[in-house]
């Protein structure tokens, strides 16, 4: 046993998954015995090195070298070799906490690195002088501290400094700041390890809320970049463990104030960032680039990013239902929303933590009008035009609008309402079309 596993067992955390690594073994006569399980067996990998049991969480490798023959992640030949030492063996892998293994059978523990003790320390340490084969390693980092509360070896941070991320695909780098949204217990550690690694260079967005200052009364925790790690800290303490949400709005929490070096300015002498919600959505985009082409999740992490304020504006406002109504039409997810400003206002220590009076008012009023997580769903629809005689066209469109907008300003509830508008509608659409000199259309 290799790996995760391993490591997550002496920190005595749970797991679900097992790498085994073969010694000894042919690849053909490795393969022959796991098929003998009576399982499926699938090869993966680069050159098809390891093998998936697919009825069992358990992936089996030989001890694998692979040369870099190129600057990219894929540039390697890879060759099983079953004669691989252990020792050799554990200097291949990333970190030296992940190249503990056990050999159950016997009960041993083999740890030529000194993981345990790194493990023991909470210290991040690279294994050997391969590390810089592969990129992705420094991200890989950047999540095993925050999941782990490790602290990077300082040798081991200047060896990530030197290394490119260029060459990187989005899909692999989207794997790693996935496990730090979802799986990171001190997020704001993870980032401070890529600052220190010189990685922020990567994410131009990120780097610019390094030195954006805020006004000292709301946020004396200090600058932008300051204030989103306390946040996403904070975020996770509340996590769902449903992964699709948390990813989500750990994502908003994020980008929520990338806005901000835009447009923070000395305003009557106080520092203000206004209108920085709305300035967010650009650098949100470019930066959720960088990580995925998955577009719903994009949508999904902009609109909490452009509205992360409206509860706060809508409750100090005295907001009525129509308000509620609309934000969560633009927004989709009320309780994604309040999320990530509940996040938000935790995030300025010294500050004592906010009750988020408002954050609690907003989903309370979300809840009472059914929208707490969705959109207003439209009770009248084009079908309902068409069995009312217009025929298929632009105009039962811009009918259906209208009847969705007076919906939200609360003209009606229910379908039957809707539908007894949509007549109100048609009918003052009727007579304005026997009116001499009336254009045929409904009067607003």
């Amino acid at each position: 046993m290799v790996g995760g596993c391993v490591r997550d067992a002496l920190l005595d955390r749970p797991f679900e998954e097992f790498d085994l690594e073969a010694f000894g073994m042919e690849a053909g006569d490795l393969e022959r015995m796991l098929q003998d399980l009576g399982t499926r067996v699938d090869r993966v990998g680069r050159a098809f090195s390891v093998l998936k049991l697919r009825d069992f969480p358990v992936d089996v490798a030989l001890p694998r070298r692979e040369v870099s023959v190129g600057a990219g992640h894929r540039d390697f030949l890879v060759d099983a070799d079953p004669d691989m030492t252990v020792e050799e063996a554990a200097g291949r892998r990333d970190y030296t906490i992940n190249a503990i293994s056990y050999e159950p059978l016997a009960g041993r523990v083999d740890d030529p690195l000194g993981g345990q003790a790194d493990l023991e320390r909470r210290r991040l340490r690279h294994a050997s002088h391969r590390f810089p084969e592969d990129p992705l390693r420094v991200l890989r980092g950047m999540q095993f501290v925050a999941r782990l509360g490790l602290e990077p070896d300082p040798d081991t941070v200047r060896l990530c400094s030197g290394i490119g991320w260029r060459e990187l695909s989005a899909e692999r780098v989207f794997g790693e700041w996935r496990k730090l949204i979802v799986r990171g217990i001190e997020i704001g550690r993870g980032l401070r390890f890529l600052q220190a690694s010189g990685w922020l260079q990567a994410y131009p967005e990120l780097l610019a809320t390094v030195g954006c200052e805020q006004d000292p009364e709301w946020h004396p925790e200090g600058d932008v970049w300051t204030h989103t790690g306390h946040v996403l800290d904070a975020f996770a303490t509340e996590r769902l463990d449903d992964d699709e949400e948390d990813l989500v709005v750990g994502l908003a929490c994020v980008c929520h104030d990338l806005g901000k070096p835009a447009t923070t300015r000395f305003v009557d002498g106080r520092l203000r960032s206004r209108g920085h919600e709305a300035a967010g959505e650009a650098p949100t985009r470019s930066f959720l680039a960088r990580l995925t082409n998955r577009d719903r999740l994009v949508e999904d992490v902009v609109r909490l990013v452009v509205d992360h304020l409206k509860p706060r504006q809508l409750h100090q406002g005295g907001a009525g239902d129509a308000a509620v109504r609309r934000l969560a039409h633009r927004v989709k997810r009320i309780d994604r929303l309040v999320r990530v400003a509940r996040a938000d206002a935790q995030g300025r220590p010294p500050l004592p933590p906010a009750d988020c009076e408002d954050c609690d008012w907003l989903l309370g009023r979300a809840e009472e009008l059914r929208v707490r997580d969705q959109a207003p769903a439209r009770l009248v629809l084009g079908r309902d035009l068409i069995a009312r005689g217009l025929p298929p066209g632009p105009e039962i469109g811009a009918l259906v609008e209208r009847c969705y907008q007076a919906q939200l300003d609360g003209a009606f509830e229910g379908r039957t309402a809707g539908l007894l508008f949509l007549d109100s509608l048609l009918r003052r659409r009727a007579v304005a079309g026997r009116v001499p000199g009336g254009s045929g259309r409904a009067e607003p």
